[in-house]
C-alpha cells in the first residue's frame, strides 16, 4: 500500500511519513487476513483519516474487488465528505487501481465499481438495514466534547455498534475504528475493556512515551516535518493538560476526578490581613530538570491558610522543575518571602535518606519551624481528608496565574499525569489542621489504618 499512497499523493507534493509507513503495515495486516479488528488512536492533525478512510478504500476494492465497505463518521456529513474523496481518487487513479467506478450510483454516499463492490457511507446511529459489510471503517465517531461527556450518548453510540453495525458484518469480515480518544470510556475504551474480539490497537501518542511503536526517544514529536516540538507545546498550552492528554497523547483522564469537586471551588482577590489566621507552606520535592525527552515531577510548594469564616484559602503555589541545587534555593527564596511565622511542611521519605534530606534542609533553614511528614498510605488515601473540604466548598483559591494548572491536577486526580500539586496540598492540610484546637474541626473522614 505505500507505493499506492505515494503514487496518490505525488500531486499534493505528500509522501508517507514513518508513522504513516507504520499505519499502513497494520493495514496490509488486516487486508491479509492477519488481523481483524484494528484501532488507530493517533492526534488530530496526523493525517490518519487520509489513509484510512481516503486512500484504504480504493486500494482495498483493488485488492479484494468483490467486498462492500460500510464507512461510518459522527455526522452522515462528514461520511459522505470522506465517500467523495475515495470516489474522486478512484476515478482520478483507474489505471493504476486496475477498475473504475460502477455506471450507477455515484453519490459520495453509495458508490461502486466496475468489479461489483460497493460502498455506503452513513452517520453513526445511521440506518445500515439492508446493507452487509466486509470492512467497516469507522472514522471520528465522537463530533464533541460535550458528546464524549454525555452518559447518554456513549450509550446510544455503544447500542448503535453491537446492535445496529456489528450484526451487518460478513463472516469473518474486518473493522477499524480511527480516532482521537476523548474520554476514558469512549468507543475505543468500550471496545477494549468490554468486546470479545482480539483489537489490535496502534496508538501513536504526539509526544513519544516509553516503549514507543516508532522506536523514538520520549518526548520526541510524532510528525516534526508538520510539526515539531515548539509548535506542539504551544498547542498543549493553549488547548490545557486535559484536553492535551486525551486527545495529542490518547490516554483520557476523567473529566471530573473521583475524588475533587473542582466544581465546588471558589475565588478571592485577597488574603485575610489578621495576623491570627495561621498559614503554612508544604512541599512536594523533585529535583529533575525538565528537556524535551522527558516530563518530569514538579517541585511544589503550596501554601495554605484560612479566613474569618474558617475557609481554607490556598495562598500560592510555587512550581518549578530544576537541578537538586536550585530546588534548594527556590524553597530558601520562598521561605524568605512567607517569613519565619509561615511553618515549613517537608516529605519525609522512607528510610535514612529520608531522614537525612530533612535534617539537610532544616539546617539549610534555620530560622524556621521546618516539620516532616512520613510518606505512608497512598496518594489518595493521603488527599481524602482535604478533598473532603473541596466538596464541601470549604476551599477557595486566590486568583493567580498558577490556578488554571492547579485546578486540572485537582480535577484529573489521581487519573492524571502528574500529581505534585495534590500532594503538597495534602500536607499542606494535614498540618494546618494539627494547628487547630478549636472544637470546629475539618471534618476529616475516618482513616483505616
Amino acid at each position: 500500500m505505500t507505493g499506492w499512497a505515494s503514487a496518490a499523493l505525488r500531486n499534493c507534493g505528500h509522501m508517507p511519513a514513518k508513522h504513516h509507513r507504520l499505519l499502513i503495515k497494520e493495514l496490509e495486516a488486516l487486508s491479509n487476513g492477519e488481523s481483524y479488528r484494528l484501532l488507530i488512536e493517533m492526534p488530530p492533525g496526523s493525517a490518519k483519516s487520509s489513509y484510512t478512510s481516503i486512500l484504504l478504500p480504493a486500494w482495498w476494492l483493488a485488492r479484494h474487488p468483490c467486498d462492500s465497505i460500510i464507512a461510518a463518521s459522527h455526522t452522515a456529513r462528514l461520511a459522505n465528505h470522506f465517500g467523495r474523496r475515495a470516489r474522486g481518487i478512484v476515478a482520478d487513479e483507474a489505471g493504476l487501481l486496475g477498475y473504475e467506478l460502477g455506471m450507477h450510483e455515484r453519490a459520495g454516499s453509495h458508490w461502486s465499481s466496475s468489479t461489483g463492490a460497493e460502498y455506503f457511507a452513513i452517520g453513526v446511529r445511521g440506518a445500515v438495514v439492508g446493507k452487509r459489510a466486509d470492512i467497516a471503517i469507522i472514522d471520528d465517531p465522537i463530533k464533541s466534547q460535550v458528546d464524549a461527556e454525555s452518559l447518554l450518548h456513549r450509550e446510544r453510540l455503544w447500542d448503535w455498534y453491537r446492535s445496529e453495525l456489528y450484526p451487518r458484518l460478513k463472516p469473518k469480515a474486518r473493522v477499524v475504528l480511527i480516532m482521537t480518544r476523548w474520554h476514558q470510556d469512549d468507543l475505543c475504551g468500550r471496545l477494549l475493556a468490554h468486546a470479545s474480539d482480539p483489537w489490535r490497537c496502534l496508538r501513536l501518542p504526539a509526544f513519544a512515551e516509553v516503549e514507543d511503536r516508532l522506536d523514538r526517544l520520549p518526548g520526541e514529536p510524532l510528525w516534526p516535518e508538520w510539526e515539531d516540538t515548539e509548535e506542539l507545546l504551544r498547542r498543549r498550552s493553549s488547548v490545557g493538560e486535559h484536553t492535551w492528554s486525551a486527545q495529542y497523547q490518547q490516554s483520557p483522564c476523567r473529566n471530573t476526578g473521583t475524588l475533587f469537586k473542582v466544581t465546588q471551588l471558589d475565588f478571592v482577590d485577597t488574603l485575610p490581613t489578621s495576623e491570627s489566621h495561621k498559614a503554612v507552606r508544604a512541599w512536594d520535592l523533585a529535583a529533575t530538570v525538565e528537556s524535551n525527552n522527558n516530563d518530569p515531577d514538579w517541585t511544589v510548594g503550596v501554601k495554605l491558610t484560612r479566613d474569618h469564616t474558617g475557609r481554607l484559602i490556598v495562598a500560592d503555589v510555587v512550581r518549578v522543575r530544576c537541578r537538586p541545587c536550585d530546588v534548594e534555593a527556590a524553597v530558601a527564596a520562598t521561605a524568605r518571602i512567607d517569613g519565619p511565622s509561615v511553618p515549613i511542611a517537608l516529605p519525609e521519605d522512607p528510610g535514612q535518606a529520608g531522614k537525612s534530606q530533612v535534617s539537610y534542609y532544616a539546617r539549610q533553614l534555620a530560622g524556621y519551624n521546618v516539620q516532616s511528614t512520613k510518606e505512608t498510605g497512598s496518594k489518595v488515601i493521603r488527599a481524602m481528608p482535604i478533598a473532603s473540604q473541596v466538596s464541601k466548598g470549604n476551599v477557595v483559591l486566590l486568583r493567580a496565574n498558577w490556578n488554571y494548572s492547579f485546578i486540572e491536577e485537582l480535577r484529573d486526580f489521581p487519573y492524571g499525569r502528574k500529581d505534585d500539586q495534590v500532594d503538597a496540598l495534602s500536607r499542606a492540610f494535614m498540618m494546618l489542621a494539627s494547628f487547630t484546637t478549636s472544637a470546629r474541626s475539618e471534618s476529616v473522614p475516618y482513616m483505616p489504618r
